[in-house]
């Protein structure tokens, strides 16, 4: 049977890679470099690029940092590479012009089929193949530019300023709208799709899906919280901020090794969404360790980080006095934490979220969640299709809306009051931080804002806009049970 070559990517694995070899695997990888877990491509006759690859492996030193950063680079790249072989006369990559480029533009945007890519994928491939130029240039394996540049003005923080942008950026097309649903649409596909009840929120007798609750409850971590997937999916059980005290606030901090762009923040659950995180630690996922040390699937652990003692911000392996901070540790490493008895032995993972196997869950296993309950949906009818992305959009246009009603509550306005869009924007982002700018001598708004985080009154606005959508959840709770019992 013929099987058309093809252009590839995989994925470094010293574990796959061990065998009756005449080497070592594992230390091959290690002189050149190769850390397990990294994309590297392979040409359809199964051919390594060695400076294309390189590329890959040095995307950390050129301002890609994250995981899922180098994947997504990689997989442009490596697209790009397929559709120059079977596509532009098996051309490689270091071949390429402004031609090829602007026929793949085509290909990828304008015919027709399920590859057809939205404008926000097409600009983020091309900013994927600009980084491999601007690499391939320094490192001297390019004399000159294979695509067309342009100059273009574009308004920054700091004024209109002039940047020099490839000249298949642009897509023609308008903006795509914002894809966005409403809170009580989500509550719906919650409890659908991730839940398997019926639309009339009847349980469905039919339903055979497992860890409904769990699945629902990171969706709704995502939504309270405005995390992105990969965050969501990296928390540590010692991340979790306490459910008891004087004053509860439940803030997580978000490691600079896990966020895009490794920008560390603070997000803030709501007390319901806190609650039920402790709850499902103390009952479902307890059970999954229950049964994982029963199994003995945790002795078969081979490849983990043994973790003595932990705590909200740091830890301490075992074997080692010095604290390793948590912003140290990138999310391929948090799924191998792993608490260990006094002989050294793994009892259970750090990480929250669990498989039924104990193990740490990946984002591909939400993301196949999220599929999953889309499909759910469809089938009942109901035309939603929901991402975790899309959850981050549902969180911000609720946390602006009760966040703008408070601080009008503050102002001692009507919350009645119809406002211009001039007139929200002076409240959200006012005169009164232009004018402590000017007293400041700073030039910039912007500048003065790191002020914010001295104001106690800004984190009381978030803190009572959580607790006010808390309310407005148990409200809507409160109409579905009076329905079911109608």
């Amino acid at each position: 049977m013929h099987q058309e070559a093809v252009v590839l990517m995989h994925r470094t694995s010293a574990a796959r890679a061990s065998g009756n070899w005449e080497f070592d695997p594992p230390a091959v990888l290690e002189r050149a470099g190769v850390r397990a877990g990294k994309w590297f491509v392979l040409g359809a006759d199964g051919s390594y690029d060695v400076h294309l690859n390189r590329f890959g492996r040095e995307l950390d030193s050129w301002g890609v940092r994250s995981d899922n950063g180098h994947e997504g680079y990689m997989r442009d790249v490596m697209l790009y590479c397929r559709f120059l072989h079977e596509s532009r006369g098996g051309k490689s990559i270091w071949e390429t012009d402004s031609d090829d480029l602007k026929a793949y533009k085509a290909v990828r945007l304008r015919m027709e089929g399920p590859d057809t890519v939205s404008a926000s994928t097409w600009r983020r491939s091309i900013a994927a193949l600009d980084k491999w130029v601007q690499w391939s240039l320094y490192e001297g394996l390019l004399t000159r530019e294979p695509f067309r540049y342009v100059d273009k003005t574009v308004m920054t923080p700091q004024g209109l300023k002039r940047v020099r942008v490839n000249a298949e950026y642009d897509v023609d097309d308008d903006e795509e709208p914002l894809r966005i649903v409403q809170f009580v649409d989500y509550l719906l596909w919650r409890n659908v799709g991730l839940r398997g009840e019926l639309p009339d929120g009847r349980p469905d007798p039919t339903w055979r899906g497992r860890h409904g609750e769990r699945n629902a409850l990171f969706a709704d971590s995502l939504v309270y919280t405005g995390m992105r997937l990969g965050e969501g999916a990296s928390l540590l059980t010692t991340e979790l901020p306490p459910v008891a005290g004087s004053r509860v606030r439940g803030d997580v901090h978000l490691s600079s090794a896990v966020t895009k762009r490794h920008k560390a923040r603070t997000v803030y659950a709501n007390l319901r969404t806190l609650r039920s995180w402790h709850q499902y630690l103390a009952i479902e996922r307890d059970a999954v360790v229950q049964r994982a040390q029963a199994r003995g699937y945790f002795a078969k652990v081979e490849d983990f980080v043994p973790v003595r003692r932990a705590g909200r911000h740091a830890l301490t392996a075992a074997g080692n006095n010095r604290a390793w901070s948590y912003s140290k540790i990138g999310v391929e490493s948090r799924r191998k934490l792993f608490r260990v008895d006094a002989a050294g032995r793994p009892q259970e993972p750090l990480a929250l979220w669990l498989g039924e196997d104990g193990q740490p869950l990946k984002p591909s296993t939400w993301q196949s969640a999220f599929r999953r309950a889309n499909e759910r949906c469809a089938s009942f009818g109901i035309d939603l299709m929901v991402t975790p992305h899309v959850l981050r959009h549902v969180f911000a246009v609720q946390m602006l809306g009760l966040m703008l009603r408070q601080t009008i509550r503050a102002l001692g306005q009507s919350e009645d009051r119809h406002f211009t869009r001039a007139e929200l924007k002076r409240l959200l982002f006012g005169s009164p931080m232009r004018k402590l700018a000017k007293l400041l001598g700073h030039a910039q708004e912007p500048t003065v804002y790191i002020y914010l985080d001295l104001l106690d009154e800004f984190q009381e606005i978030v803190l009572s806009a959580l607790a006010e959508w808390d309310a407005q959840v148990a409200a809507l709770e409160a109409v579905r049970v009076e329905a079911e019992a109608a």
